[in-house]
């Protein structure tokens, strides 16, 4: 339903009311029309307007005197208002106008489209309020709908954090005591079956990990520094290749610097170093190369490996929370660090890809706003 904006018409000659009736005849308002002072304090009681037009002369109350009052009322505290005179044209009246609040002072005779034009000006603007209004209810409903998801997210996090914890401590801890107190009674069979439930209740200790991880990312707020991703590298390699049994060659070109949240990257640089040691583990000659490249005003960093590779029609399945197209006896993991990546890039503002051949590797891209 189309809401047409109302206009306050006030003046005690009707012909002069008349007159602005035809004037404005063609514009989308409604006019509401006054014929003194008093008239028009009621008319603001049950309507809503978007301009008031005043008649400076007008027995009882005049114009000036109706603009105080005007803005003295909160409902009418912000009302524009424009003088019509044909009487009082001077410039002591204009200025005293203008001194009562009024955005506009016309002298008759007027020529009718300066009428129109400014009209239709605070029609605009009143409309243009409005939309404004209707975006800040919206983002303010938004807002609320985050908070709530933001609250459920957290109670999520504590379920997961507390409920599920203690009863896999419990099989944890019963699975260790049965090793310690029972294992000699175990025949073979007895030992894989005990071995499979400690490596299970593991894993699990390691998705809900993985999971809290992604799920606190949400609420994170990305702090933006100048990253110089040569001592990322450097510091995440002296800490992942202490531990590589197969020890990986990894070549590292100079890296350009970009903007980014510290911690964040780390973290990026991290899931995909460690995926590329993991996936070449069963190569005679692991390589990892590490390497950018500037397009656009972004950085590209690419992290190359000769690994196993994946089948690229499955590509879209790859940075999806759980999914992995390697079975858990191939190669360990939870699924989820691919995950992370992409939410991290993406609040970046980034975004991140992979290309791939079956047997012959993997290069894992990924973008950064350059400084």
């Amino acid at each position: 339903m189309n809401i047409k904006p109302k206009i306050l018409v006030v003046d005690d000659k009707p012909e002069n009311l008349v007159a602005i009736r035809k004037v404005l005849r063609d514009l989308d308002v409604e006019l509401v029309e006054a014929s003194s002072g008093n008239n028009a304090l009621k008319a603001t009681l049950y309507n809503d307007f978007t301009l008031a037009l005043l008649d400076v002369q007008m027995p009882d109350m005049d114009g000036y005197e109706l603009a105080s009052i005007l803005r003295e009322e909160e409902k009418t505290a912000h009302l524009p208002f424009i003088f019509i005179s044909a009487v009082y044209t001077d410039n002591l009246n204009v200025f005293k106008g203008y001194e009562k609040g009024a955005f506009s002072f016309i002298t008759k005779p007027f020529q009718p489209e300066i009428l129109i034009n400014k009209v239709k000006f605070f029609v605009e603007k009143h409309q243009q309020e409005i939309e404004l209004f209707k975006l800040y209810k919206n983002l303010e409903k938004k807002n609320k709908e985050l908070e709530y998801s933001n609250k459920e997210i957290e109670s999520f996090s504590y379920s997961v954090s507390h409920d599920l914890r203690a009863p896999l401590r419990a099989v944890d801890g019963y699975a260790k005591m049965l090793e310690e107190d029972y294992s000699e009674l175990f025949d073979n069979e007895g030992v894989r079956l005990l071995n499979a439930i400690q490596f299970n209740s593991q894993r699990m200790s390691f998705l809900i990990d993985d999971l809290l991880a992604f799920s606190r990312l949400g609420k994170k707020t990305v702090q933006k520094t100048e990253l110089n991703m040569n001592i990322l590298i450097d510091d995440i390699l002296n800490t992942v290749l202490k531990t590589d049994k197969k020890k990986t060659k990894v070549k590292v070109n100079n890296l350009s610097p970009a903007m980014g949240d510290p911690s964040l990257i780390n973290q990026v640089l991290l899931n995909l170093i460690s995926n590329g040691i993991k996936y070449t583990s069963k190569k005679t000659n692991p390589l990892i190369e590490i390497s950018s490249k500037t397009e656009s005003g972004e950085v590209i960093y690419e992290i190359k490996d000769n690994g196993v590779g994946f089948d690229m029609l499955y590509v879209d399945k790859l940075f999806g929370v759980f999914q992995r197209l390697h079975s858990q006896e191939e190669f360990e993991g939870t699924g989820v660090g691919l995950a992370i990546v992409q939410r991290i890039i993406n609040k970046h503002g980034g975004k991140v890809w992979a290309q791939a051949k079956l047997g012959e590797g993997a290069t894992f891209s990924f973008t950064l706003p350059t400084i």
